[in-house]
């Protein structure tokens, strides 16, 4: 047994041998466990659960042992955000940004574009006011270039370890919760810069992109027939290698710049030669930039997911890179130096992380960008291999070569920075100009003040702790009670006390009180016996209550408990007693009438009883665990109290009489009932002389009239009208009955009421009335043409014969007579035949209802839309053919009001996996009409359930050197669109 279970019958065991009256003094301590053996502090290593004398394990080691300062804060030391001496500044992750920080690094650490920004104008001039600025209002930068002046003056001499970009990112209107692709960000936003930068007076300033980044080659096509040499000439900022097939960055330079031919369907129109010939084509590296960027095709579009997949293929490069083999110039230096590599880690291109090794220039030190991280290499070395350990591994992945010194190898590199060689190491000083260092000393002084502000928090939060160590070194000594004066407080607030983290609130014993306003017996577990001394103190240093002293130990629930016991103990003797009783006969005259199902169960219904008895003031005035119940579970405890019949309650009529079914009730003696009544002592009686309920006997009477009368109706009703009943021989408009003219009609709801009346005549009520002004307008016109009554409305009424109306005339109250009448007409074309409706058709209500139905049509909540793919003309069905469940024109917030959990609108990729057919060749159709809008809704595209959308795939394209421009024109990926760096 469980040591809390033993100790609560212990604290019991007197309740088998003392009477409730006899409750004493020591016998209530006893419920309250007060008087058993206390804990012995120094032996016991956690809390006794429901011991109220057990101080041990509520949260007072923490206190008691060596007291680390430290502990008594949650304040990081603010110089652990201070910048490390001989450090750079790292930046902070927006959300996923981290491909715009990688190359903000790469572009600070050039000096020459760094030194360039700072000579362009600036607005902060307008807000400087003698030697500083103003303090009123915050510079923000009005510009691109403002936004990077700023920010790099921050990299430059911030004093944070780490600084925001949100100002910069927020400019460019980018989505910092979106990964983009990272080479389409530094391509656009060079061609952003460049512009913008293309407008200022300074050449040192308008040609900075040109100079540090910008090179130039030929596309030059010569014709084999003539000789003749075409030149193309083209910028460039950098060049894409494709990686595909390769080992080394060499292999790929090799294949930019390799010799195409041009032949058959593809030959060059010559100029000289005014014909079609073959030809070669091939670039020429005519000039080189300071700084080349080489960008590594890893991210390529897979043609069978229809979406851009990672290349982890490894690629070999060097440290020194020798570009003199591949130009058409030889004059010159063009041997470059590595300054950076930008990793991108992770398996997917839409996901994973990127980060940046990049060169100091005037150090010659590596160190890696990791937003806010910034790690220097040991030795002036690049180390990339960390890097290629956190890529996922892969069956297929290839082993990692070898590479010798001054070479490395990677898989997650997508682009390569080199700089030009020189003798020396660069020189250059970028100075950070007077109005941008304000800036920069000003946002300082910020995070100097940012500081001491939580140094002083970390001091204060320490000398609280400290304090508060004292009093609890000073108190919990003499928490203990004994024999002195004791009170009882919460152990859920000893516990908060105790809790460092926790700021203590007055003291709260009201979960614990019973009806009586009292200590609870059974809320002892969750109680602590103090000292008064002890007491005293936490109630004059955090107030609250009620105290609960000695005197708050609650007799009458003791008293209340050991009555229940002592009956519970009685109830098996009884139940022996009861048992034997009801084998005897009783005479007719002196028994009690008893329900036999509350005789088979009045055991456990009396358990019960007195196990709600037991707990009943705890949910007396809505204090049981301290908890109020609100109205929707106090109506669900009523309602289930209603279902629950109580003893003797099953053998009660509804008026409350003794009910007139005696198969249900049993007769037992009078001594059998005075056992039973004991424990019911509310339960109804019945002696057995009483007489059944007289209502019941009435209207047992008139229900057996009622179902007799019933069953005669029906049965007159069906033999008058027996082929309405059976629906045999029954007329119909579209194959119009020779034998008469006139055909008359009802609604087939009073058609289906009716049957189901005749079929079980005593469970329905008849049918008293035909309703046909559910069929006719407010004008009273008919709402149906004759057409419509012969196809889409037919099954909404039902067509009588004239002997039939007559019969349905005198059986039913008929509201409105309407009837189709066949006319045959006059003229010289015998065989025309007229129909015609009485009351005649509304064209107006008419035309209405048919523009509600096609609305009814096309707002939908869930609808079942099939697809059949269409090959050479031929609809083609496959088993895995998909049902789309879609939602159709509600408007989106209405769509996820009523969308189940975890269920999304379908999409391409549905159908994409049932047929195989990419979302950029899918042409759907529906009648003819192609579904190409986008913003459209299902319903506006005449998309009704149950309808059918044809699929016709585009057929695949072997050339895949056009690949790029399927990719283009049939899946256009939203990117950048929509912010600042197209706004150009």
């Amino acid at each position: 047994m469980a040591p809390r279970l033993q100790l609560e019958k212990a604290a019991w065991r007197w309740a088998e041998t003392v009477r409730p009256e006899e409750v004493s003094q020591e016998h209530i301590e006893a419920a309250y466990r007060i008087w058993l053996e206390p804990c012995i502090r120094g032996v016991c290593r956690r809390n006794c659960k429901g011991n109220p004398n057990c101080l041990v394990g509520i949260g007072e080691h923490v206190w008691l042992g060596e007291i680390d300062e430290n502990s008594f804060h949650n304040i990081d030391d603010p110089n652990s955000e201070r910048r490390k001496k001989n450090s750079f500044v790292g930046l902070t992750n927006l959300g996923a940004t981290c491909y715009v920080n990688t190359f903000l690094q790469v572009w600070f650490l050039n000096l020459e574009l760094r030194q360039a920004l700072y000579l362009c104008p600036s607005t902060c001039g307008d807000h400087m006011m003698g030697d500083g600025i103003q303090e009123e209002k915050d510079y923000e930068p009005q510009t691109i270039c403002e936004h990077l002046q700023y920010l790099f003056a921050l990299l430059q001499n911030s004093n944070r370890r780490y600084i925001d970009p949100s100002g910069f990112v927020k400019a460019l209107g980018l989505d910092t919760g979106q990964q983009q692709d990272a080479q389409e960000f530094s391509k656009l936003f060079m061609s952003l810069l460049e512009d913008t930068l293309s407008k200022q007076k300074n050449p040192d300033v308008r040609n900075i992109v040109q100079q540090q980044f910008c090179g130039e080659y030929a596309y030059v096509t010569v014709c084999n027939q003539c000789g003749r040499e075409s030149k193309l000439l083209s910028k460039f900022y950098e060049l894409e290698l494709n990686i595909q097939g390769h080992k080394q960055l060499t292999d790929c330079i090799t294949e930019f710049l390799k010799e195409e031919k041009l032949e058959g369907d593809n030959r060059y129109f010559c100029e000289n030669c005014q014909s079609k010939q073959n030809a070669t084509r091939k670039i020429r590296l005519l000039s080189l930039p300071c700084t080349l960027n080489l960008q590594l095709m890893r991210f390529v579009f897979d043609r069978q997911t229809g979406h851009k997949k990672k290349l982890n293929t490894y690629i070999g490069f060097s440290e020194l890179l020798d570009m003199e083999p591949y130009m058409e110039h030889k004059e010159g230096i063009y041997v470059y130096e590595l300054s950076a590599v930008l990793i991108h880690r992770g398996v997917s291109a839409y996901s994973g992380h990127y980060i940046a090794h990049v060169k100091d220039p005037q150090t010659g030190e590596w160190y890696k960008f990791n937003d806010e991280d910034i790690e220097k290499m040991e030795g002036k070395k690049l180390q990339l291999g960390i890097e290629e350990d956190l890529a996922e591994p892969s069956k297929s992945q290839t082993r990692k070569p070898k590479c010798g010194k001054g070479t490395h190898c990677s898989r997650n590199a997508y682009m390569l920075v080199y700089r030009l060689q020189t003798q020396e190491k660069s020189s250059l000083t970028v100075q950070v100009p007077a109005f941008l260092q304000e800036l920069v000393d000003r946002d300082n002084s910020k995070f100097e003040e940012w500081c001491v502000e939580m140094a002083e928090m970390r001091k204060q939060s320490v000398d609280k702790g400290k304090a508060k160590h004292e009093e609890v070194k000073e108190l919990y000594q003499r928490l203990p009670a004994g024999a002195e004066p004791y009170e009882f407080v919460s152990l859920e607030w000893l516990q908060k006390w105790l809790d460092e983290s926790t700021p203590t609130k007055p003291i709260d014993n009201h979960a614990c009180l019973c009806a009586h306003d009292k200590l609870h017996p059974d809320k002892i577990s969750i109680m602590k016996r103090i000292s008064e001394y002890a007491a005293d103190i936490f109630y004059s240093r955090y107030g609250g209550g009620p105290r609960l002293n000695v005197k708050a130990l609650c007799k009458d629930c003791v008293v209340e408990r050991c009555r229940v016991l002592r009956l519970k103990n009685q109830l098996n003797e009884d139940y022996k007693i009861v048992t034997n009783l009801l084998k005897a006969n009783v005479k007719g005259t002196e028994g009690f009438w008893v329900g036999k199902s509350s005789l088979r169960s009045w055991r456990q219904l009396a358990m019960e009883q007195l196990d709600e008895q037991d707990i009943d003031t705890d949910q007396s005035n809505g204090k049981m665990n301290g908890d109020t119940l609100n109205k929707d579970d106090a109506k669900d405890d009523k309602k289930d109290e209603e279902e629950e019949l109580s003893f003797n309650e099953d053998i009660l009529c509804p008026h409350g009489n003794l009910c007139i079914t005696e198969n249900e009730r049993r007769l037992v003696s009078k001594e059998a009932w005075g056992k039973l009544q004991q424990y019911f002592p509310k339960a109804p009686e019945f002696a057995s002389y009483k007489e059944c309920c007289s209502q019941c006997k009435i209207l047992e009477r008139e229900g057996e009239e009622n179902e007799a009368l019933h069953k005669m109706i029906a049965n007159e009703q069906k033999t008058s009208l027996p082929n309405l009943f059976q629906d045999k021989n029954r007329p119909c408009l579209s194959n119009w009955p020779q034998e008469t003219d006139v055909l008359y009609i009802v609604s087939q709801f009073f058609v289906e009421e009716w049957r189901k009346f005749v079929r079980r005549p005593t469970r329905c009520s008849p049918v008293s009335s035909v309703g046909n002004s559910a069929l006719l307008c407010p004008h009273g016109g008919l709402m149906f043409t004759f057409a419509s009554m012969t196809k889409e409305d037919s099954k909404l009424i039902a067509l009588i014969w004239p002997n039939e109306w007559e019969m349905i005339q005198k059986l039913f109250v008929v509201d409105h007579v309407i009837k189709i009448i066949k006319t045959e007409t006059d003229d010289a074309n015998p065989s025309q035949i007229l129909y015609t409706s009485e009351p005649s058709l509304c064209p107006e209500c008419r035309e209405g209802l048919l523009c509600q139905q096609q609305r009814d049509l096309r707002e939908y909540t869930q609808a079942t839309i099939y697809v059949h793919k269409v090959v050479d003309n031929k609809k083609v069905m496959k088993d895995a053919a998909p049902e789309l469940n879609v939602s159709s024109s509600e408007t989106e917030e209405d769509r996820e009001e009523t969308r189940p959990e975890g269920e999304k609108d379908p999409d391409f990729n549905q159908i994409m996996h049932a047929f195989s057919v990419a979302p950029f060749d899918q042409n759907l159709s529906i009648d003819g009409k192609v579904l190409n809008d986008d913003t459209a809704t299902l319903g506006t595209l005449g998309v009704i359930p149950e309808s059918v959308i044809l699929l016709k795939a585009d057929e695949p394209i072997a050339d895949y050197a056009a690949m790029d421009d399927v990719m283009q024109v049939c899946m256009p990926e939203e990117g950048f669109k929509g912010t600042g760096l197209l706004g150009h």
